[in-house]
């Protein structure tokens, strides 16, 4: 699947629909968390209103625990 240009707005909105919620924010960088099986899992995104890019996008859905498809189907 080729990963889809998102916004660090529109990741932060599909990642809420994952059960992430969002725990803080430092400046223009939000801080999600959620219970996975008792461990605690964090993930940070830049909320910029430009599209984030292709590395950032790779990391923040591994740090997520998401696939490209599953992440794709939440945008």
């Amino acid at each position: 699947m080729k990963l889809p240009r998102a916004t660090g707005r529109e990741v932060i909105k599909a990642l809420s629909k994952a059960g992430f919620a969002a725990d803080r924010q430092r400046g223009s960088h939000v801080r999600l968390v959620r219970l996975d099986g008792g461990k605690v899992r964090k993930v940070t995104v830049p909320a910029h209103s430009k599209p984030l890019k292709k590395g950032t996008l790779l990391r923040i859905i591994k740090d997520a625990g998401l696939t490209k498809e599953q992440f794709g189907r939440l945008l």
